[in-house]
């Protein structure tokens, strides 16, 4: 493309203009009124370039372009997914920023739509309850922006590989103040979400964790169910954490009551691979109640 510089008016100028005044850059309302490429607009390239790490100068041409583009596309902009070449931009730099700080670490914030990207999307989806498909629709951006208090302007993790432990007075703390309902779908689920009962109530004998078989209570503050099989494909999507998969078991649990849309948040724990028939021991059932307890306290402390 041929530079945009000072002198130039028209369309193009006015396109640069709107971009740089949308990212915070000052125009004269003069040049602005006659699409005018005059001094200000000269400074807020210069600033722009210098802000992007480019090349100093006050000239739009076809690097600073591409940068002055990537820069002005705001989240939700555009449906977003793994393609070749891959999306990159400003959307694409926040998506990942919130992915990042909700605890679905998709590496380092640089703005480029690969595979780690979708990996994490992907578990968001599914972790808040949505077709887990790795396309960034408008209800996974409504998702996202609903949860911007928990992510905007926070430090990214990109990687996540420890699980913090609640102390016992802390634990107690949690469970004296929160009703929590648990329950399992199958046979080893139910031993599991016992398991969950009966270190609560050893904890504190004014636990606030109850458990149901088939019929939910109410009056709950949040409603935890096991499973040892995955949804089958022709269910309706449901907040979903799949342990296997998960080594930050208390950021997946926040940010899937911070995202429910109904009271009780409802999220379902999916045990794949972990319970196996034949290998699956009464101590291994004892450690994935422990580890989910400390997890819900963990979240629930926050």
């Amino acid at each position: 493309m041929d530079s945009i510089k000072q002198g130039m008016q028209g369309p193009a100028v006015e396109d640069v203009q709107t971009r740089l005044a949308s990212l915070g850059y000052a125009i004269d309302e003069h040049e602005l009124e006659g699409s005018d490429y005059g001094a200000s607009t000269a400074k807020a390239v210069s600033d722009f370039r210098v802000a992007s790490g480019l090349a100093t100068g006050d000239e739009v041409d076809s690097v600073c372009w591409s940068a002055l583009v990537d820069a002005s596309y705001k989240l939700g902009d555009r449906t977003l997914y793994l393609r070749l070449p891959n999306f990159h931009g400003a959307d694409v730099r926040a998506l990942q920023q919130a992915l990042n700080v909700l605890g679905f670490a998709c590496g380092i914030d640089d703005g480029y739509f690969g595979p780690h990207t979708e990996a994490a999307l992907q578990q968001f989806q599914e972790n808040v309850g949505l077709f887990a498909d790795g396309m960034a629709f408008q209800d996974t951006f409504n998702y996202i922006k609903r949860l911007h208090h928990v992510w905007k302007d926070k430090p990214s993790v990109v990687n996540i590989d420890s699980e913090a432990r609640s102390g016992f007075a802390r634990a107690a703390s949690v469970l004296e103040h929160v009703n929590v309902a648990v329950g399992g779908e199958d046979a080893i689920a139910r031993n599991i979400a016992s398991r969950i009962w009966n270190i609560a109530t050893a904890t504190t004998e004014n636990s606030g964790v109850v458990l149901y078989d088939s019929e939910e209570p109410r009056d709950m503050d949040v409603i935890f169910v096991l499973a040892s099989e995955p949804l089958p494909e022709s269910a309706a999507p449901v907040a979903t954490i799949t342990l296997a998969e998960c080594t930050n078991l208390s950021q997946r649990i926040r940010t899937a009551i911070a995202a429910s849309t109904q009271k009780p948040a409802r999220v379902r724990f999916e045990l794949t691979g972990l319970t196996r028939y034949g290998t699956f021991t009464s101590s291994d059932a004892q450690t994935l109640a422990i580890r989910l307890l400390d997890g819900v306290c963990d979240a629930l402390s926050a």
